[in-house]
């Protein structure tokens, strides 16, 4: 299969940042990312307290690190009351349910609060037939469902659940398939259009993560393809465009003007990303570019104008900013305000994970904005490469628990709690 069409050449990010620098200045968007009341008027008093408690935990990255290599063990060795243990703590936090079904009073808490949620089945590495056909089964039974629910608008999926990892690794290298490989490449495919055609007759959009470098050409060769059937009315299906890659402004540039030329609409995720040390690891490790930013400001710089570029360009770009950065959300927000846009324009979302980042998800939403929480739901030990991700990516090396844990901790000490 041919490689997806070259960038596009990139813009002066110099004017382009001035502008977005003007915007912060302006502080005319009057959402106050720091009202703990709004973010936590979900959490009875008691919920609070255990939130305190498992985020002081998980602020601790030498116990994010012991914790969550026993619990993988403890949960595959079947041990007494260790699936019931991650069950009534890191599982409750950052998931749903273990079912659709058991999902639907956290949706229902949600929306209680005008929070939208973006279901998403946390099972992933899969390896065979039954497994990619049992999950294309599972993802077609949430858009179903999602369709029965005025508040679940997206399903969201990994490609590496529908397909095997060496197939999209062989496809991506551009080397010629053998024949067992082209039969699955053609099984992928038909689950792919079977998902995405439910999908459209449903209602429902879907989110295609982005995953590993390595896979990732495959993954948008597989997805662009179905954005072009599906998205000729509404944005059915989106890619996932990773910003902490150097190269993903301009591949998300180039995508756009295919979809116009193509006359359909582009969907885009917009992340930072979440493979950083596994990518430059390999890179160093196979002598090759790393394909990561060289800093954070270069990732942050890349984002907002991702988010500049989509909400420009609105009425072709169905967008969603999915990012946990306050900045990168008010950019949206106010440049929404100065372009006079409806803040339920269905072209413009936001959204973050489940369990986190409520003082942002929970103020938008009563500023009256399109946001959801991204739900992962499945059986606990399918989940648990997921909620080992959420334990180590947010422990106090980043910043991000700290950020949780002080905001829970200002409520606590709103309501008296402390």
């Amino acid at each position: 299969m041919k490689k997806l069409g070259k960038p596009v050449e990139e813009q002066p990010k110099s004017k382009l940042l001035e502008e977005i620098k003007s915007m912060y200045d302006m502080k005319s968007v009057s959402i106050d990312f720091s009202d703990t009341q709004i973010a936590f008027a979900h959490k009875s008093d008691k919920e609070l307290k255990k939130m305190a408690w498992l985020f002081g935990m998980m602020n601790k990255p030498w116990l994010v690190d012991v914790g969550t290599a026993l619990g993988l063990k403890a949960v595959e060795w079947n041990l007494p009351f260790a699936e019931s243990a991650v069950r009534g703590t890191i599982f409750e936090q950052f998931c749903g349910g273990r079912t659709l079904l058991e999902s639907q009073t956290s949706i229902d808490r949600l929306w209680s609060h005008k929070v939208l949620t973006v279901l998403d089945y946390g099972v992933e590495a899969k390896e065979t037939e039954e497994d990619f056909n049992s999950t294309m089964n599972e993802i077609i039974r949430g858009v179903e469902f999602a369709a029965t629910n005025a508040s679940v608008p997206v399903v969201s999926a990994k490609l590496t659940g529908l397909a095997r990892f060496g197939l999209l690794e062989a496809i991506n290298e551009g080397r010629e398939l053998t024949e067992s490989e082209a039969q699955e490449h053609k099984n992928v495919l038909k689950r792919l259009d079977s998902v995405c055609y439910v999908a459209r007759e449903k209602g429902v959009a879907l989110f295609f993560d982005a995953e590993e470098s390595w896979i990732q050409d495959a993954i948008d060769q597989l997805v662009e393809p179905m954005m072009a059937r599906y998205n000729k009315e509404r944005g059915v299906v989106y890619n996932t465009f990773q910003m902490y890659r150097w190269d993903r402004l301009n591949f998300l540039k180039a995508s756009h003007e295919r979809a116009k030329a193509g006359g359909y609409l582009l969907g885009a995720k917009l992340v930072r990303g979440a493979y950083m040390e596994k990518e430059r690891d390999r890179a160093e490790e196979m002598g090759y570019k790393s394909p990561i930013q060289p800093d954070k400001a270069s990732t942050d710089n890349d984002f907002n104008l991702a988010v500049q570029y989509c909400v420009n360009n609105y009425e072709t770009i169905a967008s969603c900013n999915a990012s946990h950065n306050q900045e990168s959300q008010r950019l949206q927000a106010q440049l929404i305000a100065d372009k006079g846009l409806s803040k339920t324009h269905p072209h413009l979302n936001f959204c973050q994970l489940y369990g986190m980042s409520d003082h942002l998800t929970f103020n938008l939403a009563k500023a009256g904005y399109n946001v959801a929480k991204y739900l992962v739901y499945g059986p606990v030990r399918e989940v648990l490469p997921y909620l080992v991700r959420r334990a180590e990516e947010n422990t106090s090396i980043t910043g991000d628990m700290s950020r949780e844990y002080g905001l829970v901790m200002q409520e606590m000490n709103r309501r008296g709690l402390t």
